[in-house]
């Protein structure tokens, strides 16, 4: 009697089933009959392992992948996919009235490697993905690739989401819920069918208000479905309708979220159409006065309030006013497999370009995909040691490392509101389109050899601002910045793709947004290190009377030598009260200095020299006028002299002030402060006998510590110099 054994798939179409089955293949089952199918005998299977605890679970929990974890310790767990650039809707807000070009086919991702890089993602600690595009449910396999990914809650995705524009969801909406599906973020705007018709350039507002119903419909047998209502508000065009969608919420489970209108290519974007998170909920709370706030959670993109008596919620996502980079915790993939880090950022690098190189650079179809399964049964079974959704491949980890160092340099936060609007940018529904000079520069690259790179190979140096000479297309990169290339030599520069994809950064203020708005700025990010700032100023008189006073501790205010100093040491303990940027820090040490230079002893000590001295007769105004010293000389950057008439005759006060702390920001400005404050105290003590003094050549001359390290004044010091200087 022939026996074979056979596996129940798995929604991904796994070749091992949950349960193993004998199959008699001489014998019919009938429906009358005894099946012909037995269990497998029991003392054969696997010892059913007890599941592990809670606390048990806390314990051997696995540290979060340092691929997904940017420099900012944000940990990226929620992972969105453009699964089509395609939508059935023109919304003003997304496209640009006559469309956008669609990629090649064949240049965008298919189920298969949709699947694959959603596997690399989770295994990495990807716990929820949300399927976006375009509009993902015109996709034809939609239904297959949602059972496909839902497969993955086994290897630990918690949840699988959707953002649709509701036009076909309720046709599709059983399968999707059997597959998985946890969320649902649904697109609508306005709730008059007439203004839908304008708004999104089409019709079917009651095919959306179907989908609305049959998902709370749903909801009410058990489907346990969060739905959230996404509503883009443009001053003039809707925001008569904030209140008339708070209302939904009064009796329904539903959450209506509120989004300020952004900037991309095409929507004429301005900022006079875009209405604020302050003004929205002015306009709710002007009618519902008890409108209270409700405590977020940790990655949330909105900001949730409640109305007591509701039974629904509303949020209002602030990107424009109030961003939410601190705590993000997404990463993008777009529909041709490009990985974007920030939603404004115009950087992508090509992961299907990197998943293709297991099949020759070919679309994986799903007979490529049969063969990684079985390398994956293949695992299973003990067979092979590869590990990985990709066989433990070098592609794979080529791939990893791509998306480490693309997490790597994701930004601390994205462009101000004053950037993003003159920012070239691409229609939203368009997550990536690349421009024809980088398709063909990615085209005319030879194949890459079967045979193992050499580890340097194998580093994606693509993803730096500034290329070594080597092969770089195997990677397509993508920006919509329009910088020429100047670069006569391809080996002396870096190519057009490198600089346009990662263009350096221009200098810019960093206490001031884009449109001119102060703002103090972060350091939580970084790290705690030494610092130390020297600053100088110089203190001239302009008549010979002060310099004997203060060497003889005789001015009627007091000493005037230690009283500046004091006032120096405690005006930079109070920086941050004067300066209103500066941070409150905690100084270590301060010290300030004050040398007297010049006057009577210096003009005597010329005259037993034997050197020849020249004074102006002073003219006892004490303003300082009858002398023409104020000019600088060119060449000595010190003030020059007038017939032979210098102002060290009349002498000077030279003050140095040291400040030194262990912290996140440098001592600059304490420095600067202490000694200004020294020098106007001086000036204060000394006024009644020299109102012409003049103070001058404030400045840094050094600095030590943080991410620039050391640097002295007329040039950069690295450490090998820093070295030299400390033991000067």
């Amino acid at each position: 009697m022939t026996m074979a054994f056979i596996g129940r798939a798995g929604r991904a179409g796994s070749l091992c089933g949950k349960r193993t089955l004998l199959i008699d293949k001489g014998a019919r089952g009938i429906a009358s009959a005894a099946p012909a199918i037995q269990e497998y005998p029991h003392h054969n299977l696997p010892p059913v392992q007890p599941r592990p605890t809670r606390r048990e679970a806390i314990k051997n929990a696995k540290p979060f992948s340092s691929f997904l974890t940017d420099t900012f310790q944000r940990q990226h767990d929620y992972l969105r996919i453009s699964i089509t650039e395609k939508c059935n809707l023109r919304c003003l807000y997304c496209m640009p009235e006559e469309g956008v070009p669609q990629s090649p086919p064949q240049h965008l991702l298919t189920t298969p490697e949709i699947y694959l890089l959603s596997s690399v993602f989770v295994q990495q600690g990807v716990t929820k993905i949300r399927l976006t595009g375009g509009e993902p449910t015109v996709r034809r396999d939609i239904l297959p690739l949602m059972h496909q990914i839902g497969s993955l809650r086994s290897q630990g995705l918690r949840e699988l989401c959707l953002t649709t524009n509701g036009l076909s969801l309720h046709r599709k909406l059983d399968s999707m819920v059997e597959a998985g599906l946890t969320g649902i973020n649904l697109s609508l705007d306005t709730l008059d069918p007439f203004q839908f018709q304008i708004m999104t350039r089409r019709k079917g507002f009651e095919a959306v208000m179907k989908s609305i119903e049959r998902i709370l419909e749903m909801n009410r047998l058990g489907a346990g479905i969060k739905l959230k209502i996404n509503c883009v508000v443009m001053r003039g065009l809707n925001e008569r309708e904030i209140l008339p969608f708070v209302e939904l919420g009064r009796e329904q489970d539903l959450e209506v979220r509120f989004i300020e209108y952004m900037p991309f290519d095409g929507n004429k974007w301005s900022q006079g159409k875009m209405l604020s998170y302050q003004e929205m909920l002015d306009i709710i709370r002007a009618k519902y006065p008890t409108l209270r706030k409700v405590q977020d959670q940790k990655n949330d993109t909105s900001k949730t309030y409640e109305i007591p008596g509701f039974l629904g919620r509303m949020g209002f996502i602030t990107s424009m006013t109030h961003n939410f980079c601190g705590s993000c915790n997404r990463l993008r993939i777009t529909s041709d497999g490009n990985l974007k880090v920030c939603l404004f950022g115009n950087a992508e690098v090509s992961l299907r370009d990197i998943l293709r190189k297991t099949n020759d650079g070919n679309p994986i179809d799903e007979e490529a995909f049969e063969a990684l399964k079985q390398i994956a049964m293949n695992r299973r079974q003990g067979i092979s040691s590869a590990q990985g959704p990709l066989g433990g491949t070098q592609h794979e980890q080529e791939l990893l490392e791509v998306i480490g160092l693309a997490v790597s340099r994701k930004k601390e936060k994205h462009a101000g509101m004053g950037e993003l609007e003159n920012m070239k940018n691409r229609p939203m529904i368009l997550i990536d389109e690349p421009s024809p000079t980088q398709r063909a520069f990615t085209n005319i690259q030879p194949r890459l050899s079967n045979s193992h790179p050499l580890p340097w190979q194998r580093t994606p140096l693509h993803l730096f601002s500034t290329a070594l000479p080597r092969n770089t297309a195997t990677h397509r990169l993508y920006s919509t910045s329009k910088k020429p290339s100047h670069s006569p030599s391809p080996s002396s520069k870096p190519s057009p793709s490198l600089e346009s994809a990662f263009p350096e950064e221009q200098p810019k203020l960093t206490h001031t947004t884009p449109h001119g708005t102060a703002h103090i700025v972060p350091i939580t990010h970084k790290p705690i290190t030494s610092r130390t700032a020297i600053a100088v100023c110089t203190l001239y008189f302009s008549n010979p009377t002060a310099i004997p006073l203060i060497r003889s501790n005789s001015m009627k205010k007091g000493d005037v030598l230690s009283v500046a100093r004091i006032a120096g040491i405690m005006a930079s303990k109070r920086t941050s009260e004067v300066i209103p940027l500066c941070h409150n820090i905690n100084l270590g040490s301060v010290g300030v200095e004050l040398a007297v230079v010049g006057g009577e002893e210096e003009t005597q000590e010329r005259k037993e020299e034997g050197g020849k001295v020249q004074s102006m007769r002073w003219a006892g105004t004490g303003q300082g006028d009858a002398y023409n010293w104020r000019q600088r000389d060119s060449q000595s950057g010190t003030r020059g002299k007038q017939e032979g008439e210098g102002r060290e005759d009349f002498g000077r006060i030279e003050i140095t002030a040291t400040v030194r702390c262990e912290g996140k920001t440098g001592v600059e400005m304490e420095a600067l402060t202490a000694a200004s404050v020294a020098g106007l105290t001086v000036y204060d003590m000394c006024k009644a006998v020299d109102k012409g003094m003049w103070i001058g050549d404030l400045r840094v001359v050094r600095k030590e510590g943080g991410k620039s390290g050391t640097w002295v004044e007329g040039r950069s010091v690295g450490e090998s110099v820093a070295g030299t200087l400390s033991r000067e």
